[in-house]
């Protein structure tokens, strides 16, 4: 019996490996097809506007120095703070302040994390313990650092340990808050789907509720580091040890001996730490978290 002539041919479904190809493809028609960028081209595009701005506030620094409302020996210019930055510098009295005071940030900022990342965790997961600490831990993110430190000394006298007191004080509570804000925002549809495919307990935290929260969380601990730096800061100032010259003291010790250049030189060195920890730690994993989340073009 002859065909219909009419009658297009029937098309075999794809099975196995036909299926995943032609589903690969469809898959791939959603990604973009530009190159990606080279690095230095990316770098500098990443670079040059943070570059504009410090241009821009040297810039106004000098003007402020050249209106001559403040004496040159109050108010010094870019050019005499940055010759007293290098003098610091090669005499090593900045490097050895900027390792004490980075090994307090880091030692500080990690039992921060711990901390607050186990309450953050433990009040999330519990109504009891939510409405029992949970303004509580709000109310402490509150407190400025400076209100601690009396009962710091008080506790721990003139030592290491007064400080590292109120650098956790002062950043434990927004991690916290962070995760907590985080385990509040993940939709349920997502809790649901990964009851329905087996996780309960800590699996249901580490592989659904924590990636979903990321986001919080690490807004959480980016505002946990500015509030360790803080107070590590204030910290300094306040509490002063021998022969353990940092940075906070090189601020006191500037403004005791009316040195403005190395008052100044101190708080250069502050803000460029800043400026890079934010850059190259939370910057980057910002972008790595936004990349995973196609949230950014691969391309760029």
């Amino acid at each position: 019996m002859l065909e219909d002539v009419n009658t297009p041919p029937t098309r075999p479904s794809p099975t196995g490996d036909a299926l995943d190809s032609e589903l690969s493809g469809l898959d791939a028609l959603e990604q973009p097809t530009a190159p990606r960028q080279p690095f230095l081209p990316r770098l500098w595009k990443a670079t040059w506007p943070k570059l504009a701005a410090i241009a821009l506030g040297l810039g106004i620094w000098q003007l402020v120095v050249w209106s001559g409302h403040w004496p040159e020996y109050v108010l010094p210019g870019p050019a005499t703070v940055f010759r007293e930055l290098v003098r610091e510098f090669q005499s090593g009295v900045m490097p050895k302040a900027t390792r004490i005071t980075m090994t307090r940030a880091v030692q500080g900022y990690t039992l921060a994390i711990i901390i607050g990342g186990f309450v953050g965790l433990a009040v999330s997961r519990s109504r009891t313990l939510r409405s029992a600490v949970g303004s509580l831990i709000t109310g402490l993110q509150t407190m400025p650092s400076i209100a601690w430190f009396p009962l710091a000394i008080l506790l721990f006298k003139l030592t290491d340990a007064a400080i590292l007191f109120v650098v956790v004080l002062g950043a434990a509570p927004s991690i916290a808050n962070g995760i907590i804000a985080g385990a509040d925002n993940v939709p349920p549809i997502l809790v649901r789907a990964g009851r329905v495919l087996g996780a309960r307990g800590l699996n249901l935290s580490r592989f659904v509720i924590l990636p979903a929260s990321m986001p919080s969380v690490l807004a959480g601990l980016k505002q946990g580091w500015a509030f360790a730096w803080r107070s590590l800061m204030a910290g300094e100032i306040i509490v002063i040890i021998a022969n353990q010259p940092s940075i906070g003291f090189q601020l006191q010790s500037g403004r005791d001996l009316a040195d403005a250049p190395a008052l100044m030189a101190a708080m250069v060195v502050i803000l460029v730490i800043g400026i890079l920890v934010d850059s190259l730690v939370f910057g980057t994993a910002e972008q790595v978290m936004r990349h995973r989340r196609g949230l950014i073009d691969p391309s760029s």
